[in-house]
């Protein structure tokens, strides 16, 4: 519905009551057309006063544009191509996992939704429709949302680098705080809490687990909170009895269908976290009760060991691991499977092994561990992430506030 009020030119109401705003412009001897309907941000003109207002600034910056210099010839590129020319050039170094979810990103979802289009085409209302149908349509979990926003500023990025984009493109894009690409609205019912095991429960894993195959990886979890890949791919000779450390500086993955001693995926992820007397003890004994079965079963041992690939390119036996079975065969990131099945099944546990590092992290944070030990300990790549273990709530946490509440 097109409006007759002078002030209002170019401006018109939608069928959906929102409106839009058009206008031409002609610069150096060509026309140039634009018709909008959202803002930079992708929000609705929900008033004309807004659509009038927007067409304002849109008109006054063209025109500013048009008594610029000329600028230097951007060439232009598709983004399927701008990811190819990263992949070739732009991602050495990086973590085999981090090049397997790009590349499962771009492969499942990316490519045949943008792929296609011209980099300098793409806006940032577009971008924004896409991230919330991903999260609000299609249901995906927020952290899965958010790695699709970490892809569109690595390829924006990426072609801004290669001058495939305008600075001002970029800058709307990715670095002007109210109109870059950003994250939908958290849903009120999202879960990105932490989870922790409370003390009743830690009690019945400990049970749980004493005596079974998975004792070892279930104590360096809880008393030390690693990752699972980095506690399997322990090796004995990292761990100091003596002085009570263990220096964190591999992890175990599979690549392309074999186990692999891989480096860590961060810098800070490698790391000497310090033990405590409990965990000391253990794996006292348990190095005693390695060496016995080293000469009870060394024909087993020698038999069942595994020779894998270490960081250096050389191989090594699994024995050398700290999770082997005392028969020599190897324990993998996939052994802690059945239990999480027996534990849900039976006990009504849902365990998974990450949730031991949130339990550590959480009670070491309620002890008012100083915030840089903690992220120092737990590898974290940023102190942001590991404040959240301050503000998360715990029941040991609960009770000291009501201790606290009764002294008010």
């Amino acid at each position: 519905m097109a409006n007759t009020n002078s002030a209002a030119a170019g401006v018109y109401q939608l069928e959906n009551g929102y409106w839009g705003y058009r206008f031409i412009l002609t610069v150096n001897g060509k026309k140039k057309a634009q018709k909008r309907v959202k803002d930079e941000a992708g929000k609705p003109f929900k008033t004309q006063k807004q659509a009038v207002k927007a067409r304002s600034i849109a008109l006054a910056q063209e025109q500013a544009k048009s008594l610029l210099p000329p600028q230097e010839k951007i060439m232009r590129k598709t983004v399927a191509e701008v990811y190819q020319e990263y992949c070739e050039k732009g991602r050495s170094g990086k973590a085999y996992t981090t090049l397997k979810k790009q590349d499962s990103l771009w492969n499942n979802h990316i490519a045949a939704k943008f792929g296609n289009r011209y980099i300098d085409d793409i806006t940032v209302a577009e971008i924004q429709d896409y991230l919330e149908e991903l999260y609000y349509t299609d249901n995906r979990a927020y952290s899965y949302t958010e790695s699709f926003l970490k892809m569109f500023y690595l390829i924006f990025g990426q072609a801004y680098s290669r001058n495939y984009l305008q600075v001002d493109i970029y800058n709307k894009l990715c670095i002007n705080k109210d109109t870059k690409i950003h994250m939908p609205k958290l849903k009120i019912d999202e879960d990105t809490d932490i989870v922790s095991f409370d003390e009743q429960e830690i009690e019945r894993l400990n049970e749980y687990f004493k005596g079974t195959n998975a004792e070892t990886a279930y104590m360096l979890g809880r008393y030390c909170g690693l990752r699972i890949n980095e506690c399997y791919g322990l090796k004995w000779e990292k761990i100091d009895l003596e002085n009570g450390t263990i220096t964190i500086d591999r992890q175990m993955q599979y690549q392309e269908g074999l186990i692999k001693l891989v480096p860590l995926k961060t810098r800070n992820a490698k790391r000497k976290v310090y033990m405590c007397s409990r965990l000391k003890e253990y794996l006292t004994e348990l190095q005693k009760q390695q060496e016995q079965a080293a000469k009870e079963f060394e024909l087993q041992r020698q038999q069942n060991q595994t020779f894998i690939k270490d960081l250096n390119g050389e191989m090594v036996s699994s024995l050398e691991l700290v999770n082997s079975l005392p028969n020599g065969k190897i324990q993998t990131v996939n052994s802690m499977k059945y239990h999480s099945r027996t534990l849900q099944a039976e006990h009504n546990i849902k365990f998974k092994y990450h949730y031991l590092r949130h339990t550590y992290g959480t009670n070491l944070a309620t002890l008012n561990t100083p915030s840089h030990i903690l992220c120092n300990q737990m590898g974290h790549s940023s102190s942001q992430v590991t404040q959240k273990y301050y503000i998360a709530t715990s029941a040991k946490g609960i009770n000291e506030l009501l201790n606290n509440l009764e002294m008010v």
